[in-house]
């Protein structure tokens, strides 16, 4: 199996343009990327071709969409000074990689990607017998190993979209990874590791590829991560022959397991611009009131005096996420007894989602004034995303013998 070095904290997300981010963009994804941007190198970016493989026949509304969301990423707090922040289409090398990775990528795999049968019966009205669609889990691929990225943040239900990224990187290294005088590179590398460490290697080395002793692979690799001495390309190479393989070209990245958000939308259902159930981020706040006041409740309390049920009721996932305990107490005891009613319930949530929207629309103003500001931010990011993208093409293009110079 090709390892990643621990060393690489790189990750690396998107989001496709398909309109205004909501609140349960905020709590689902956002919020994770504040996190992330504070302990890892995080690439985040605009997946504009992602867009296509739904919206082919709607392309003139994917543009207008993009740079509004890098506004709502920078108005959420993802800062341009910790990640970088880009555009996928302004990034070609994540088409090449598609391209040559679809070379050798068997047909099965794409067909049997879980999300590609679930989303067809989902979007029956659409016509998504393309290429574009069923291959869109192969661009997904590249979008990560084109920056050798490390971690993937995720849902449960996209580890398997991670889980063929691996598979693919694998059979591409496995194909491309056996570069011209490998053993006699790989030998080399070790004696710059120093005699002490060098020996160590070799002898690990020794102990995993005769007993199959997955502890003194790991060790292996913790020494690996470690050497100051040895450039990139080496400890890849490093890797793969530790391994028995060849230089990795393309690391395997890792799922790394987002919670699930908890933000339900007006209805109760999970907060989805396609359930006509959203917040959006610069919601106006009386728009915000508006929805709030007339979100369904308990449909056994009719009147004011009926008693109620707070886990039927919308308003109380609400209250789970946004309210203290002693105004969930209140909520508790008043629903059940009918001492409070439904809009007086509902009262500290607009308070609460008011008061959690108002920086992000401030900050928001300030970009919306500033559009000189947030290209720079997208030119800056596109530019920095491009020199990692294409250090991994020109090994690609070696690894496959597509250099004519």
């Amino acid at each position: 199996m090709a390892s990643t070095s621990d060393q690489n904290q790189r990750v690396l997300s998107g989001m496709r343009p398909t309109g205004k981010l909501h609140l349960g963009h905020y709590h689902g994804v956002l919020k994770n990327w504040i996190e992330l941007q504070h302990t890892h190198e995080c690439y985040f970016f605009v997946a504009d071709w992602h867009a296509l493989t739904t919206e082919y026949d709607r392309s003139e509304g994917i543009a207008p969409h993009v740079t509004d969301m890098v506004i709502d990423w920078l108005a959420a707090g993802v800062s341009p000074g910790t990640a970088t922040l880009f555009i996928q289409s302004r990034v070609p090398e994540h088409a090449e990689l598609h391209l040559l990775l679809s070379m050798s990528t068997p047909l099965g795999w794409l067909e049997r990607v879980p999300s590609y049968k679930d989303q067809q019966e989902k979007l029956k009205e659409k016509d998504l017998a393309t290429y574009g669609f069923l291959g869109y889990p192969l661009l997904q691929a590249a979008d990560i190993l084109v920056y050798r990225a490390a971690n993937v943040p995720v849902g449960e239900d996209q580890v398997a979209h991670v889980e063929l990224t691996r598979e693919v990187a694998r059979r591409f290294n496995h194909l491309y990874g056996k570069e011209a005088g490998f053993e006699e590179k790989a030998e080399n590398a070790i004696s710059l590791m120093g005699k002490k460490s060098a020996k160590m290697y070799k002898k690990l080395r020794k102990e995993y590829l005769e007993k199959g002793d997955e502890e003194s692979l790991s060790v292996a690799q913790a020494l690996l991560d470690s050497q100051q001495n040895i450039s990139i390309g080496d400890r890849e190479r490093l890797y793969g022959y530790l391994e028995g393989g060849g230089k990795i070209i393309l690391p395997e990245p890792k799922a790394l397991l987002t919670k699930a958000s908890k933000m339900p939308g007006l209805d109760g259902q999970k907060m989805s611009k396609s359930y006509g159930n959203t917040i959006a981020l610069r919601d106006d706040p009386k728009d915000v009131e508006k929805k709030l006041r007339t979100m369904p409740t308990d449909p056994a309390r009719v009147r004011r005096t009926d008693p109620g049920s707070p886990q039927k009721c919308p308003v109380w996932q609400l209250h789970e996420i946004y309210s203290p305990n002693d105004v969930k107490d209140w909520v508790q005891a008043g629903c059940v007894s009918a001492s409070i009613g439904c809009v007086e319930c509902k009262q500290p949530v607009i308070e609460a989602v008011q008061k959690e929207l108002q920086p992000i629309q401030e900050r928001a103003r300030e970009y919306e004034r500033d559009m000189k500001t947030v290209q720079s931010i997208i030119n800056d990011g596109c530019e920095q995303a491009r020199d990692i993208a294409r250090d991994t093409m020109e090994d690609v293009r070696k690894s496959m013998g597509l250099v004519y110079r």
